[in-house]
């Protein structure tokens, strides 16, 4: 319906300021799937799984994939980006749903487990020296630093663990556990993870 200016009456203006916002919610809708599809495929077959699993796994056709990310360091880069803000948001929520502050600590640990798989992946996908590389690392540890530390005080003032081991110490250790030359299927991380933990122990008095 136009004005009698000429111009697009109210109720034009606001059906296409709703189709507007509706086809931007869908477009977040859509990379929010990719993401999530992407993280379980590169945990499960690493960050040179084909594309094609991706779009599969999501239940898009590829060129949805290659219109929000044109290459695969873009969506590697977005699948880190995701996966950080995943265990950002995951400690607090795990503190609060958990009885235990270890439980919650052990629970946090293996999705940032499954978040280093991609980190290692896109150390091989890109520059490590490249500016892009840094400000992951930087924004990694920013996001990912503090939480860790509230796990572990909180596991401390609960008497689970004993006090002293350093957020810094504890993600770093991780991540080198989490290295497996060649891919090797004898190595299981996880298990020294375990034994990582199991050391922190606050020992029980008799």
């Amino acid at each position: 319906m136009v004005s009698p200016a000429g111009k697009p009456s109210s109720d034009a203006a606001r059906s296409t300021s709703d189709a507007a916002r509706s086809t931007r919610a869908d477009a977040v809708r859509s990379r929010q799937k990719l993401l999530a599809a992407a993280a379980e495929v590169f945990v499960e077959s690493g960050v040179d799984a084909p594309v094609r699993e991706v779009a599969a796994r999501a239940g898009v056709g590829m060129g949805t994939v290659y219109r929000h990310f044109p290459t695969r360091v873009d969506l590697v880069v977005a699948v880190f980006r995701h996966q950080v803000e995943e265990c950002a948001e995951a400690g607090p929520r795990l503190l609060a749903d958990t009885d235990s502050p270890l439980e919650a600590l052990r629970q946090w640990i293996d999705l940032f487990v499954d978040f280093l798989v991609t980190k290692h992946g896109l150390a091989h996908s890109a520059q490590p020296d490249s500016s892009g590389f840094g400000a992951l690392h930087t924004f990694f540890l920013e996001r990912l630093l503090p939480v860790a530390e509230e796990l572990l005080d909180a596991a401390v003032r609960a008497g689970e663990i004993r006090a002293g081991v350093q957020p810094y110490e504890l993600m770093r250790g991780i991540g080198n556990l989490c290295i497996v030359p060649d891919h090797d299927p004898r190595y299981d991380p996880r298990r020294l993870i375990d034994l990582l933990l199991l050391g922190m122990r606050q020992p029980t008095t008799s």
